[in-house]
């Protein structure tokens, strides 16, 4: 637990320094620009990459040692993010910049994160993994609430001096993660790339139950993207930006106490039954962000809902990591990755149609559906993204039915153990 306490200090800093360099690079993109289209394009390009490349990931991940590929994906997000500085620097930034190094930091930072799920078994005993992994959700929250703290510090510091604090976070990272002794762990496999490649797909296929789990969580994830892109909007239609801050804070304040709750609980003994209790009350949650233009009920909603979160991430993650055999950890990781959030781009790219196109004008003062859905959660503006929360949140409580009634997956907690009872004790 020493171990890992290490490197996870190391990696929570990190995460805040590019927590809050992503928030003032896109605000230096939409006022320099003053297109929302230019805007989303960074959140595109930081999600793709990873997507796309989740399966090379897994492969380096069980193929080489893990510490040595995340000091590789830490210290090339930190000459990326140099980089940008320098350009800051030199009164040369471009926009075309911004997306590039979006696009290389969303691909190092790929390879980083399967590495590390894939080194925490080595870390810790099993039972405290669940324990371990809920303590790595708080990195979460902190991402929510940074542009509370971005927006302060580009007042004082401006934008190089954010970018200089990323810069000193990445490196208390890769020192962190240097010093610490740590156990000299990969699959151990030799294999061509393109058995490393389908290596995790076939053991996942094998095992049916976990390939369930994938399934539910790239519905849930697909979901998930809708309702997220469409907060901002959701609080917009009846706040103003400060109280925008606010509620974001909030919300980030959720993914912290979930996470904080995590740690100190690890999640109950059958996970599956922590999946079950997430995916039920985050359809409860956003089906109550959508009953009433009222920033009180976002303030208990969105905490409330991104408290799910922990839980249920943290019980996936847990069950992954005790039932895959090590040997192929990397490359499933990798897998359910790619396959879990293949349709958040999908849903990024359907919310504005869905939106304007769609829901508002249903539920405008004389729409389709004032009369009936509208006497429920109200019409007017912002009624229509209210109406799509209703939705997703039924949808939501509908996957929970659906992944209840999967005896598969319900019997994955009985699947054996692939993981030792202690971690390894060869150190570097």
């Amino acid at each position: 637990m020493k171990r890992f306490a290490v490197v996870w200090a190391g990696q929570l800093v990190s995460v805040i320094g590019s927590a809050l360099t992503a928030f003032v690079l896109g605000v230096w993109v939409y006022l320099g620009t003053g297109s929302v289209t230019q805007f989303v394009l960074i959140q595109f390009c930081a999600v793709v990459p990873g997507i796309l490349l989740a399966p090379y990931a897994g492969a380096v991940a069980d193929r080489y040692d893990r510490k040595k590929v995340m000091l590789v994906a830490d210290s090339g997000a930190g000459i990326v993010t140099v980089l940008l500085l320098v350009a800051v620097s030199a009164d040369a930034l471009a926009v075309w910049q911004i997306y590039l190094a979006a696009a290389l930091t969303a691909t190092l930072n790929s390879f980083h994160f399967i590495a590390y799920q894939a080194l925490v078994p080595a870390l810790v005993p099993p039972k405290h993994l669940g324990r371990v992994n809920g303590l790595m959700q708080l990195t979460q929250g902190v991402q929510i609430a940074a542009p509370l703290v971005a927006g302060a510090l580009l007042g004082l510091v401006g934008l190089r001096g954010v970018l200089i604090i990323d810069v000193v976070s990445m490196a208390f990272a890769v020192t962190a993660l240097v010093l610490a002794r740590l156990p000299v762990s990969s699959g151990g496999g030799r294999t061509g790339e393109k058995e490393g490649l389908g290596a995790g797909l076939r053991w996942l296929r094998s095992a049916p139950g976990l390939f369930t789990l994938c399934a539910v969580f790239g519905v849930w994830n697909f979901l998930f993207a809708i309702a997220g892109g469409l907060v901002q909007p959701l609080i917009l239609s009846f706040s103003s930006p400060a109280t925008l801050g606010v509620l974001m804070a909030a919300g980030g304040s959720g993914l912290f106490v979930g996470g904080l709750v995590m740690g100190a609980w690890g999640g109950p003994k059958r996970r599956v039954l922590g999946i079950y209790l997430g995916l039920a009350l985050g359809g409860v949650f956003l089906v109550l962000h959508s009953l009433a233009p009222s920033p009180w009920l976002i303030a208990v909603a969105a905490p409330a809902f991104l408290c799910t979160l922990p839980l249920m991430n943290t019980c996936c993650v847990t069950l992954l990591q005790t039932k895959v055999d090590p040997a192929v950890l990397g490359r499933v990781l990798a897998v359910v990755r790619m396959l879990s959030t293949a349709a958040m781009p999908v849903a990024f790219l359907l919310i504005g149609p869905l939106s304007d196109g769609v829901a508002e004008p249903l539920m405008a003062a004389d729409g389709a559906l004032a009369s009936s859905v509208g006497a429920l959660i109200g019409t007017g503006d912002g009624r229509g993204i209210a109406l799509i929360f209703l939705v997703v949140g039924v949808l939501m409580l509908a996957l929970t039915a659906y992944a209840w009634s999967r005896p598969r997956l319900r019997a994955v907690d009985d699947l054996p153990d692939a993981v030792a009872e202690t971690p390894e004790r060869t150190l570097q």
